[in-house]
């Protein structure tokens, strides 16, 4: 598959508008400083290494290590034949990129970690500007903020924060809020090239839409973030058979119904694969030691696996297995819930029973529906106004359904099942909640979510803003919920 696309890409001239994708990929290149990289698949700009991949018409291209690196995606389905990939070193040479997309009308995409998984929200037949040398982290301790560059992932901020005693909030587990309120400043480059830093004083309407708006504002290159005091943790993961189903479930809808520890989270992943379903339990406490009682439901279960007790914050992340089954094709999707009563969770089981089983024979390799319980106050913590939530007047939580394959041709089957899933399971979680139809979390939504879903009645403000920063739709030319 990947020499049938090498192999298209030699015989195809991309053509977008009235510039070739190679011409504008040229015109970077000619245009920015050394500190900043433009990587060709068949070398045609400067590329400091290559491999040869051997074609069925007998010949050899040239392909660049950096531009594979630079393309690719925790899921493969996500990866898109780049015309080239473009490794911005300054913010200076990110707005001169920008300006010539700009000029040229030529598509492209912006990748950070690489996890998003809607196709051409993050890659592009275009120029993929790959973030990877926004890497540096300053921690300032009198401030108690970080710098983090937007190319890194929150295993690397949590691993230089840890000798300073300090955490950010990054993933799911915190008792502290979303991430975006803890943001304090972001550096942008906005659609016109030009460089600015964002705070609450200096510009309020776009502090607001890119705490939670996406790439509708520019390009985002560093953020300023607040840290917090980071002990030992507690936790770990339990993986558990189908035959103390129930005795999970109990558990689950326990915690969920009675706990009112901010420093304590559990994440119920109900798992179909191989024929079989299985539970995976990740147990978090922000601390060396637990209260008494708080897990011990969970722990009197006999399990499969348990790696749980005191350790580094680092260390119970890498815990939890993430990149176990990256390379594969994969889509999330998502829906609100305000409660997990056990009514509700067995939903949760019929669908992933249901799905795992039909699938199986068809398209789909695993299933996962991954029930995330916080507290109702987790978000209470903003200071400010933000682009999501739109409302946060109850509290509620994002359940992750991921469906993984292996075939492109099973695309449409899968994108097709975890929409059916959601509505399903949406109604369910109407039908126990507090409110219905909470706002999607748009980091799990899938792509042809509608924006007022995400946004609700912040969506008319957030689409006014774009128009004033990006009258001449420069971020339409990549991918992403667009406003």
């Amino acid at each position: 598959m990947i020499r049938a696309a090498f192999l298209y890409m030699r015989r195809t001239n991309w053509q977008y508008g009235r510039h070739s994708f190679q011409e504008t990929c040229q015109e970077i290149a000619a245009s920015i400083s050394n500190a900043s990289g433009v990587h060709d698949v068949c070398s045609s700009v400067h590329i400091p290494f290559m491999f040869k991949l051997g074609l069925q018409d007998g010949n050899d291209v040239a392909v660049s290590l950096n531009y594979l690196e630079d393309i690719s995606h925790w899921a493969s389905s996500s990866t898109q034949i780049a015309a080239c990939s473009f490794e911005p070193g300054t913010v200076a040479d990110v707005g001169i990129a920008l300006r010539i997309l700009n000029q040229t009308r030529t598509p492209f995409a912006v990748k950070g970690g690489g996890r998003a998984t809607n196709p051409g929200f993050s890659s592009t037949t275009g120029v993929q500007i790959a973030m990877s040398r926004f890497s540096e982290i300053v921690y300032h301790s009198e401030a108690q903020t970080v710098e983090i560059g937007a190319g890194l992932v929150w295993d690397d901020v949590y691993a230089a924060l840890e000798p300073h005693g300090v955490n950010v909030v990054g993933g799911r587990i915190s008792g502290y809020g979303l991430v975006v309120d803890t943001v304090q400043t972001f550096e942008l480059v906005m659609p016109n090239g030009t460089a600015i830093n964002v705070t609450e004083t200096s510009s309020p309407d776009l502090f607001f839409a890119l705490k939670g708006g996406m790439n509708n504002f520019g390009i985002v290159t560093r953020f300023t973030l607040k840290t917090f005091p980071q002990t030992e943790v507690w936790g770990g993961l339990i993986t558990y058979t189908a035959d103390v189903l129930d005795r999970v479930n109990i558990a689950t809808a326990n915690f969920a119904a009675s706990n009112s520890d901010p420093k304590a989270a559990i994440v119920t992943g109900y798992i179909y694969a191989l024929g079989e379903l299985v539970v995976a339990e990740a147990l978090f406490y922000d601390a060396p030691t637990t209260p008494t009682g708080i897990f011990d439901e969970f722990l009197a279960i006999p399990s499969l696996t348990k790696d749980v007790g005191p350790r580094s914050y680092l260390s119970f992340v890498r815990s939890i297995p993430q990149n176990d089954i990256s390379g594969i094709r994969g889509a999330f999707n998502t829906i609100s819930a305000t409660k997990y009563p056990l009514s509700f969770l067995q939903s949760i089981i019929n669908e992933t029973l249901y799905w795992g089983e039909h699938l199986a024979l068809e398209c789909t390799a695993l299933v996962n529906y991954n029930v995330e319980v916080f507290l109702p106050t987790h978000l209470s913590h903003n200071t400010t106004p933000t682009a999501y939530p739109p409302s946060r007047a109850h509290g509620f939580m994002p359940l992750e359904i991921y469906f993984a394959w292996l075939s492109p041709d099973s695309d449409q089957c899968n994108y097709d099942a975890v929409r059916r899933s959601a509505r399903t399971l949406q109604a369910s979680a109407n039908s126990v909640g507090d409110i219905t139809n909470p706002a999607l979390y748009p980091n799990y939504a899938i792509f042809d979510t509608p924006l007022v879903d995400l946004y609700g009645a912040n969506l008319p403000r957030l689409q006014a803003i774009k128009a004033a920063v990006d009258p001449d739709h420069v971020m339409n030319l990549a991918g992403g919920f667009k406003l």
